[in-house]
């Protein structure tokens, strides 16, 4: 289990980074605190893993349809959805969190390789190992 820790601080680490950039570059993001932020970044985290999935097999018909760029907007509203959540994370509108959600996976791409390396072994691996046992 601590073997899985490293790779998961560093990814919301990434994120937070690639959340606080993104407001100095677009006005229409603000964070009132450091905690805000970091709060910001792990339910960002929790958004992509857990309700990003669902929407992408619901509107799958449309990406299709659209060649994979509805996936933009879908990043839009994860962010849309954090700041709505988060107390002192305030998002101007649609196309400031449709632009940001862009510029943040670039962001975290570039952050994600450079202090990753970009191997797989930086995976999280959910599987148990041999010999263990899930209850």
């Amino acid at each position: 289990m601590l073997a899985n820790l490293t790779p998961f601080l560093l990814h919301w680490a990434i994120t937070a980074l690639a959340l606080w950039v993104a407001s100095h570059v677009f006005k229409g993001i603000q964070f009132s605190s450091t905690a805000s932020l970091v709060v910001s970044a792990l339910l960002l985290g929790l958004a992509n893993a857990i309700v990003r999935p669902l929407l992408v097999v619901l509107t799958l018909p449309l990406t299709v349809l659209t060649f994979g760029i509805f996936l933009l907007v879908i990043n839009a509203l994860m962010l849309l959805l954090v700041a709505k959540i988060v107390d002192g994370f305030k998002i101007s509108g649609f196309w400031t969190a449709f632009w940001a959600s862009i510029f943040m996976a670039l962001l975290s791409f570039v952050l994600g390789a450079f202090l990753l390396g970009g191997s797989p072994e930086f995976t999280i691996d959910t599987s148990p190992s041999s010999g263990s046992v899930w209850l």
